[in-house]
């Protein structure tokens, strides 16, 4: 049977935009499509290769910056053809947009009770219809942060997956009551999660991201799942993520290895089908899939290219 990829992509106006005083447009610019590398691109490139992606867009900055930016990018997303889900970062609900010092209480869904969570999740999911997605059946709460109190309250609204749990960020913010090594599909408090998927870098594990793995990680993990028949692969980038931190110059080594993965995934797309979680595909549950062993060889590599990332492609442009 083959294994199903959920390729993801986090989609959010960015907090620290927003903290520094950045005009709206700019905000939205940098969030979105810094640096001629951004949704717009990233959309462009998935078709090139025929992949279906996720995007989880998060539409709670609407509290503080108004709906439009929220629907433009949806409309976006859809006209592509790729799916849009649900994502929640919570601080938006304590901000300002005259303010830009005020800060929240806050800032993860896990610092909520139960009662507060499923009414934070009730509203983002009328505000992300309202940008104009269709009502949205899995869900990734911002910076991974969930709980088993999360997923009750997913449950109760309809959702069917999330894909939260980060066995790198367990136990906190991502609290889901799963093993940290955890990454097959499970039944778990009344909907489906789907893990993220990592591998064993030594002394931790770290999660399968186009920012945190070489090409070679993501060659050798794509390899292992196949092999050991995995159910699902689990792939996450962001919005923002191939540009650097200010979002005003790309990322040369991002770029790389988003290209570089869209080309290892349409390679390889019978035993690697890329999903929509709407197409709701058929995943084998509670499997024992293990994570791709250590390497030393792969992690020095990946820490030297790192090195090259931080100090010359993060720079300002």
């Amino acid at each position: 049977m083959p294994t199903t990829v959920f390729l993801t992509i986090d989609t959010e106006l960015m907090w620290r935009h927003h903290v520094a005083g950045l005009d709206l447009s700019e905000i939205v610019a940098r969030s979105f499509e810094p640096a001629g590398v951004g949704v717009g691109w990233q959309l462009e490139r998935l078709a090139a290769f025929g992949l279906k992606a996720c995007f989880f867009v998060d539409p709670m900055p609407a509290l503080v910056h108004g709906i439009a930016p929220i629907a433009e990018v949806v409309r976006a997303i859809r006209a592509a053809g790729q799916e849009v889900q649900l994502h929640l970062h919570p601080n938006w609900t304590g901000a300002s947009a005259t303010d830009r010092a005020r800060m929240p209480a806050r800032f993860d869904l896990v610092d909520y009770d139960a009662e507060e969570q499923h009414a934070l999740i009730r509203r983002a999911r009328a505000l992300l219809i309202e940008a104009g997605a269709a009502p949205p059946i899995a869900f990734r709460g911002g910076s991974y942060a969930a709980n088993d109190t999360t997923l009750a309250a997913l449950a109760a609204e309809g959702f069917v997956y999330d894909s939260s749990h980060n066995g790198s960020d367990h136990p906190w913010p991502s609290a889901i009551g799963l093993s940290p090594r955890q990454i097959a599909p499970v039944l778990h408090q009344g909907l489906i999660e789907v893990p993220v998927t990592l591998i064993d870098a030594g002394p931790q594990l770290r999660h399968f991201q186009i920012c945190a793995l070489s090409v070679r990680e993501m060659q050798a993990a794509l390899r292992h799942a196949v092999r050991h028949r995995h159910a699902a692969v689990t792939i996450i980038s962001h919005g923002f993520e191939l540009a650097n931190r200010a979002g005003t110059r790309a990322n040369a080594i991002h770029v790389r290895r988003f290209e570089a993965l869209c080309r290892m995934l349409a390679a390889r797309r019978e035993v690697l089908p890329t999903a929509h979680f709407a197409d709701r595909p058929l995943l084998p549950l509670h499997q024992d899939d293990a994570p791709l062993g250590p390497s030393t060889l792969r992690t020095r590599l990946r820490q030297a290219e790192q090195l090259w990332s931080n100090l010359v492609e993060e720079r300002a442009g």
